[in-house]
């Protein structure tokens, strides 16, 4: 099953953010690693990490310094 994150703001809204699949949990969590400065810059403040449509959790991403 494909995992992928979708995105939310500040305000727990749905935002638009990239569209990545991912094979695995381990390889959705390594890109959100490498990714989550350039998501906040966006806009967006936490995401929800999925396995096909299951949510597997939630996380929010630290503040903007």
């Amino acid at each position: 099953m494909p995992w992928s994150w979708r995105y939310e703001d500040v305000d727990g809204k749905p935002v638009e953010g990239p569209a990545e699949t991912f094979s695995s949990q381990a390889d959705a969590e390594s890109w959100i690693g490498q990714e989550w400065r350039q998501l906040q810059t966006s806009g967006v403040g936490a995401v929800t990490l999925v396995d096909d449509d299951r949510v597997d959790y939630q996380m929010s991403l630290p503040p903007a310094e």
